[in-house]
């Protein structure tokens, strides 16, 4: 297949919906770890389609829902500042803080605006000598490695009122964190093919036989989701728990190794606070000592700031895969992609956001 159309091909997608029918005698329990994942399966009623006792767990895989309410906070506390242009991604915009939004610190005059990539921002740093420059840099290892370039062609040039507010997290100890959680349901995962392009695929067959559960790899397309569920279910129902990739086309085993070099120049491995989740071992990065100067959190000084989650949201319950959205009672009743309490109902790739634009109010 060359075209993209190609892989919403409605008479191949029944063909493996009639594979996966003919493999499953039993239920079984899969997490996609990937929003763009979620989306697709919701848009287009994957997981209505499935064979009775079959599950899709929306999983943390979200980078928008994933950063915690503290680093939200950091933002709106580095954007409000006198002499500061703060920089993001259009879908950050509206992700709430404790009190506020970006927005909503926008409207009060700071000078916080959207850019398309993080290079962008290094050129508004550029031209504004007198200003400092902050973007906004989260997300799982697909986006982290255009943040560690930015900052290398940063230091690179001597641009010195750039810096980066960093809140990176990684895919495999999220993994080890779900199944290690005594609620934990999941019996095989779908794996992010844009994390596994950048990264490869090494880190996953040690997580398949430490917990026992089938990964395959895969992309976002209608095709490409269901190939996943087949492969994933063939596994189960022959007792098997391996790592495969079932998206070769765009993930090679190595993954980018020019892009893992510049993230292990730039970055180092930290713990990370996920949204609702807690604190996860490991499971995030931070700038190496080389790079510090360039930590906005530092140079502003925004260390020390926490925050306490909503009461009415459950976000975080969503994010592991513990309820789905129709299941929190605030569900588009008290939260709404117009007035949000978390960040899964204002993402694009947020679970809530999913189930609200698709109109889904069961499983």
């Amino acid at each position: 297949m060359k075209y993209l159309d190609e892989f919403s091909d409605p008479d191949l997608a029944r063909s493996l919906l009639r594979q996966i029918h003919a493999a499953t005698t039993r239920p079984w329990a899969l997490m996609e770890v990937c929003g763009g994942q979620t989306h697709s399966i919701i848009r287009h009623g994957i997981d209505q389609l499935l064979p009775d006792g079959v599950e899709m767990i929306h999983g943390p895989g979200c980078p928008v829902c994933v950063t915690p309410l503290s680093v939200i906070d950091k933002a709106l506390a580095i954007a409000a500042r006198p002499g500061v242009i703060f920089c993001s991604f259009g879908d950050m915009l509206r992700v709430p803080g404790s009190g506020r939004d970006l927005f909503e610190v926008r409207g009060a005059g700071a000078d916080v605006r959207v850019v398309y990539s993080p290079l962008d921002a290094l050129g508004i740093a550029r031209d504004n000598p007198d200003r400092e420059v902050v973007f906004f840099g989260i997300g799982f290892e697909t986006t982290a490695p255009a943040n560690a370039l930015t900052v290398h062609q940063a230091r690179r040039l001597g641009i010195r009122n750039f810096s980066l507010l960093v809140s990176h997290v990684l895919v495999p100890p999220a993994i080890s964190a779900i199944m290690e959680s005594p609620r934990c349901r999941v019996q095989g995962f779908l794996a992010a093919g844009h994390v596994c392009s950048v990264m490869g695929t090494s880190e996953y067959p040690s997580l398949s036989r430490k917990y026992g559960v089938p990964i395959v790899v895969t992309g976002f397309e209608p095709l490409d989701v269901l190939e996943g569920i087949r492969q994933a279910i063939v596994q189960l129902e022959q007792g098997r728990h391996e790592t495969l990739n079932a998206y070769p086309r765009a993930v090679p085993e190595t993954g980018n190794p020019v892009a893992r070099e510049m993230l292990a120049d730039v970055f180092e491995v930290t713990d990370r606070a996920w949204r609702g989740i807690g604190t996860i071992p490991g499971s995030g990065w931070r700038l190496t000592d080389r790079y510090r100067d360039f930590d906005a959190e530092h140079r502003f000084d925004v260390t020390g700031v926490h925050a306490a989650e909503s009461a009415l949201c459950r976000s975080g319950e969503v994010l592991q895969g513990l309820i789905k959205p129709h299941e929190c009672a605030a569900f588009g009743r008290v939260c709404t992609p117009r007035q949000p309490l978390g960040a899964t109902m204002v993402s694009s790739e947020g679970a809530c956001a999913a189930y609200y634009t698709y109109r889904r109010v069961t499983g």
